[in-house]
């Protein structure tokens, strides 16, 4: 440690990183800051966040400073690694050579070739629960010192904190969300469970009212295990596994999938894909549940005898996946709230049931393999919606921590 170094100029700035801490309630938003605060009071060249699920017992990776390759989210790292010592003795660590100490996790250094060689990691306690490890690589300038373990010290405490207020945030808004829309199918169920107690209605009637259970339970356990998928997604915890393959055939797939809603709608459903389109680097099965949904939508809100076409092209340094419908298209004024969890066109309602929560999950996908999605819409023309994804998306990390 030098001795030019100003101890209060340091704890200034943790008062300045507490108020910016409190200022968001947005988790990536506030894991980004936390790490680049960490970095830059311990004068460390990264730093990165590890999240612990203590019903699983596992350590999850998170963010870090220099990494711009999302699909790292959620890395299982074991917890007989470095990070899960700080976790289950809740005290800091210094290790000064990391490829000397046998806990050492170099998984993500060999994947994203990034060297690391010091490392001080430190609890993040939260109500006396540990709910995650912060760690700081490769002290700029000598070694880590008992001053920088106290700042991270008092950092974690101050992240802790702001972490579960956030996430608190977050689950009672999407909870009070999910349970604001299970009110109508339950009200539903039940009414159709008071009216079948009833002897006077006929056999039709009762016939009516057992469907009428039947496909509100079905929206429930969609409404369910969207909100599900969902959820993992915002935690952090679902990971990609980013594989090459070829498009074609599981736009192929997909389509033999929807087949049965197509041909119920009377909706033809084409693909049409390049014989010599380069092989795509993705999470298969996620990119799978996005084009699923995607197709599921374009054949729902077209018209009979309408048309859903799936095209792919290359953009550098993006490929494209376009699925374009023939359908009832979307107003303007609608086209910048699609993606807000549980929202459904004005209108739309009693076109096709569903949960509001799939052009949500399909963001949260996207967006998780560093792409973005577009929608393109006439009224009464129909829908174009535009998947980017990067076409090198394991090329694209350039670090590696713990």
């Amino acid at each position: 440690m030098s001795d030019t170094r100003n101890p209060l100029q340091d704890y200034r700035r943790l008062i300045e990183i507490a108020r910016d801490l409190a200022s968001t309630l947005d988790l990536d938003t506030l894991l980004t800051r936390i790490v680049h605060a960490a970095a830059d009071l311990s004068g460390a060249e990264a730093a990165s966040i590890l999240l612990y699920d203590e019903a699983a017992h596992r350590l999850y990776f998170q963010v870090a400073t220099n990494l711009d390759e999302p699909t790292m989210r959620g890395l299982v790292v074991p917890m007989d690694s470095i990070a899960g010592w700080v976790v289950s003795n809740r005290k800091p660590v210094r290790v000064a050579n990391v490829h000397q100490d046998p806990r050492y996790f170099g998984v993500i250094e060999e994947t994203t070739r990034f060297a690391t060689h010091s490392l001080m990691g430190a609890p993040l306690i939260a109500k006396e629960r540990v709910i995650g490890v912060l760690e700081v690589l490769n002290k700029r300038s000598g070694e880590f010192d008992d001053t920088d373990e106290d700042l991270l010290t008092v950092l974690c405490a101050q992240a802790a904190i702001a972490i579960e207020n956030s996430r608190l945030f977050q689950q009672s808004d999407l909870i009070a969300e999910f349970v604001h829309e299970l009110r109508t199918p339950l009200s539903s169920i039940n009414m159709a469970a008071y009216l079948l107690l009833r002897p006077e209605i006929s056999q039709e009637q009762r016939d009516q009212m057992i469907r009428s259970i039947y496909d509100e339970t079905q929206r429930l356990h969609t409404l369910a295990s969207s909100f599900l998928d969902l959820a993992r997604l915002e935690s952090g915890r679902v990971q990609f596994h980013v594989t090459r393959f070829d498009l074609r055939p599981l736009l192929d797939e997909c389509c033999q999938v929807m087949q049965t809603l197509a041909q119920a709608s009377h909706v033809h459903v084409a693909s049409e894909v390049p014989a010599d389109f380069p092989p795509v680097e993705a999470d298969r099965d996620k990119f799978k549940q996005v084009v699923l949904n995607l197709l599921s939508n374009a054949i729902k809100y077209n018209r009979p005898g309408g048309k859903v076409t799936l095209t792919a092209t290359l953009e550098e340094p993006f490929w494209a996946l376009q699925v374009e419908d023939t359908g009832v298209g979307i107003p303007a004024e609608a086209i910048p709230r699609l993606f807000q969890k549980f929202y459904r066109v004005q209108g739309t309602e009693q076109r096709a049931a569903g949960s509001g929560l799939g052009l949500s999950i399909c963001k949260k996908i996207v967006n998780g393999h560093g792409g973005h999605i577009e929608v393109r819409s006439q009224v009464g023309q129909g829908t174009t919606v535009a998947v980017y994804l990067p076409r090198r998306i394991r090329a694209a990390a350039q670090t590696g921590l713990h």
